[in-house]
């Protein structure tokens, strides 16, 4: 389609996309070394999961793929001259799974009321609950412009593909607001962030919290470790093929124990540990000469992001120290904003994690099942709102820290 003096395409697989024009998109402050000021914190200048080759490893290692219910349908804008000013990474889906905005109710209650539901038009990193830009632009005088002909593109792949819906995911606010103005339906969640306020180390960290709390982490960290458990911080050429078959293994116990089945393939780490090793924090644990357990996380350049765990034995508050307490250390060390530990988990709460709000925006055809959606949203936007102050009084931190 065109949308204005711009063509709207779409691309089945990121192989079809040169790779420095999809980032020139993606991360513009870092591809074009200039200064692009964000409107919203949760924009990270050089974010690892919009980027093309963490989208490309998840489609050549057969984990987000059309067999696997995630077809490629990305959207670029191209100017007069074919040049790429806009992107957006968008997938046909034919079930709800792997996105952690949950809209199994919505797809059930259509179906039942004799609609169809799936396909639905999906924009978001595969798998991966972590905030960033969803609607990638260049930055130049017609980047307002490449935004509005994205989202009209998105409406015209719904009625293409003959589509239920559109789901923008884990978007940054100013997004959110923008898409709400154009009439998408708003929502909200919960995760729990982890904010650096200027720490030289850890101690300064815990010199924020509560006493108790300060000693009942101390004492976690201790206990942690206390059966001879070693723990290994390893990024760039210091991760092998047979860290990641370790890595893969944890993946694969916890995950078939926890989702029944795991997402992501070993094809999947052995690419990005190929082609983003830098990017990559892989804390292992080793008991006795023998990787026990992983957490695998992604550096961007104003975030660590914490994405996937498992282990092969269980000890108490191991779970802790691999994800949240190492996440802090590293975070701490390289002077990042903060950590995001992904979807869910009230229990972060107790190591210095603070409830935040997460984003998405969807786009309805049916006009009955718009309306109840969009009610249903109403109520829980005010529910989430009111669930996070709560929690942010139950925050472990000092009063007036």
């Amino acid at each position: 389609m065109t949308s204005g003096n711009l063509s709207i395409g779409v691309a089945a697989s990121l192989a079809a996309v040169d790779a420095a024009d999809w980032d020139a998109c993606a991360c513009p402050a870092v591809e074009s070394n200039s200064e692009v000021v964000e409107s919203d914190s949760q924009h990270d200048r050089d974010h690892p999961f919009i980027r093309h080759a963490f989208l490309l490893a998840l489609e050549e290692s057969g984990s987000a793929v059309g067999r696997t219910g995630w077809a490629g349908a990305h959207l670029l804008a191209r100017d007069e001259a074919g040049a790429l000013l806009a992107c957006a990474p968008a997938y046909l889906k034919a079930h709800s799974q792997g996105e952690y905005v949950f809209d199994h109710s919505w797809a059930d209650a259509y179906q039942r009321a004799g609609g169809t539901y799936y396909p639905k038009v999906q924009v978001s990193v595969p798998f991966t609950p972590a905030t960033g830009r969803r609607l990638l632009v260049r930055p130049g005088p017609r980047a307002q412009e490449a935004r509005e002909a994205l989202v009209a593109g998105l409406r015209a792949l719904r009625r293409e593909a003959d589509a239920s819906s559109v789901h923008v995911t884990f978007l940054p606010k100013d997004e959110w607001d923008m898409l709400g103005a154009a009439g998408f339906l708003q929502r909200t969640d919960q995760q729990f962030h982890w904010l650096n306020e200027g720490y030289g180390s850890y101690d300064d960290f815990l010199g924020a919290l509560a006493s108790r709390k300060r000693k009942a982490l101390k004492k976690e960290r201790r206990e942690a470790v206390a059966a001879g458990i070693e723990i290994e911080r390893l990024t760039g050429a210091a991760i092998t093929e047979a860290h990641w078959d370790a890595f893969f293994r944890f993946y694969m116990d916890t995950g078939s124990r926890k989702w029944g089945r795991p997402y992501l393939t070993r094809t999947f780490f052995s690419l990005v540990g190929e082609r983003m090793a830098d990017r990559v924090l892989l804390v292992m644990a080793k008991r006795e000469g023998r990787y026990i357990a992983g957490a695998i996380n992604f550096i961007g350049a104003d975030a660590l992001y914490g994405r996937n765990w498992g282990c092969v034995e269980q000890h108490p508050f191991l779970h802790f120290e691999v994800c949240y307490h190492q996440a802090i250390d590293f975070a701490i060390e390289r002077g990042l904003a903060r950590v995001e530990a992904g979807a869910q988990g009230e229990h972060k709460l107790a190591r210095g994690y603070r409830p935040v709000t997460s984003y998405s925006a969807h786009d309805i055809a049916d006009p009955s099942l718009r309306r109840a959606v969009a009610q249903y949203l109403d109520r829980e936007r005010m529910h989430v709102e009111a669930i996070n102050e709560e929690l942010e009084e139950m925050a472990p931190f000092r009063k007036g820290s």
